[in-house]
């Protein structure tokens, strides 16, 4: 630990809890519409199609899906893998700017599938790759079977996966349109949204927008939200325009001047998060949302379920059967944190379900 590290003072794992539920809207819900709220956030994370839906239900006042839905209709945010190799929902301008942002980590990335593509000339796989998706959208599998006439010899899943990481491919709809459905079919964000890809932006800008959406923050914390390495400059550039705190275990965290740091004993009513919620998934240091003896009970293998906050912390897990939303505590808990979980979920089966009857049962966590 440095001497400056040393004397910045410390903000306690409740308090950092409150800083980071305020950036991130769910400490109090936000009069925002859905495209800002998109933007402020700098994404959310959308492997399914639901989660982004969920995530601002639970952040949004007065927030319905048909806002997001049309959104994604006109072409004004769009879905497109991104950070951390993982599908996001992002508006128009920050898909065609973080998408070359990351791109070196897409390029270490296709490193892994290096032998499943010998002899295979990358440089034309892009272009052969952009004329068949901008000739008319592809899903993966039509896309892997096109490039595997070009390259018979290489593998057809390293040969999509090699145009997913050149291109940058977005999911057009319906796919992704609420009550809609649709498989997933591929074009380029250039010819979906009809401009060219814009410079990626300057790394501190970055810096400013995670600090302002995730913070505070370490070096690590971003390049962990990111999937990027090599973050430390930027943010030695940013020093003197910053404040500086640490942990309780020492590490330093930087910050925005004039960013909400609430009281560590300001309420946090309930909310009910998807899987891969942004909140769970944009820290090293996971300790400010989830308690060290819940570490790893929000997923069994492969499956991630859908979580809810008690207090501002993972409490559980919950999911909605044909006939009920069931609650599934990780804990004990007190009949007001029942009552006020029953009210919270009432809310949202309301904004996302209103013409379907639900249950709401508490049930029991599998271990």
């Amino acid at each position: 630990m440095t001497k400056t590290t040393a004397a910045a003072p410390v903000l306690g794992t409740r308090a950092l809890n409150r800083a980071t539920l305020d950036r991130q809207l769910l400490l109090r819900r936000s009069p925002l519409s859905a495209r800002p709220a998109v933007e402020h956030l700098v994404g959310l994370q959308a492997q399914n199609v639901k989660p982004p839906y969920l995530a601002l239900a639970a952040r949004l006042e007065g927030f319905v899906p048909e806002e997001l839905s049309r959104l994604m209709a006109e072409r004004e945010v769009v879905r497109i893998v991104t950070l951390r190799s993982t599908i996001h929902t992002h508006t128009a301008d920050d898909c065609l700017t973080l998408r070359p942002l990351v791109q070196p980590a897409r390029d270490r990335e296709l490193t892994t599938f290096r032998k499943g593509l010998q002899g295979v000339d990358l440089d034309r796989l892009a272009v052969l790759a952009r004329e068949l998706v901008e000739e008319a959208p592809r899903t993966m599998k039509q896309l892997r079977e096109a490039l595997h006439a070009e390259w018979p010899d290489a593998d057809p899943q390293a040969l999509g996966i090699a145009a997913r990481c050149r291109l940058p491919l977005v999911q057009v709809t319906p796919r992704g349109l609420w009550g809609r459905s649709g498989q997933v079919a591929l074009t380029t964000a250039e010819h979906w949204l009809g401009r060219p890809a814009a410079p990626a932006p300057a790394a501190e800008d970055v810096v400013l927008r995670y600090l302002a959406a995730y913070g505070p923050a370490s070096v690590k914390d971003m390049q962990t939200w990111a999937g990027l390495t090599r973050l430390r400059e930027p943010f030695e550039r940013l020093r003197p325009r910053l404040l500086a705190f640490r942990d309780e275990s020492g590490v330093e965290l930087l910050d925005l001047p004039d960013a909400p740091r609430p009281d560590e004993d300001t309420p946090a009513l309930p909310r009910f998060l998807p899987e891969f919620d942004n909140l769970l998934l944009s820290h090293a240091d996971r300790t400010r949302v989830v308690p060290p003896e819940y570490w790893g009970r929000s997923w069994v293998g492969n499956l991630v379920h859908c979580t809810f906050l008690v207090d501002g912390f993972l409490a559980g897990v919950w999911k909605l059967e044909r006939d009920a939303l069931v609650i599934e505590p990780f804990g004990s808990l007190t009949r007001a944190q029942r009552t006020e979980l029953t009210a919270e979920a009432e809310r949202m089966l309301g904004v996302l379900y209103p013409a379907t009857p639900y249950d709401i049962r508490f049930g029991t966590v599998i271990a």
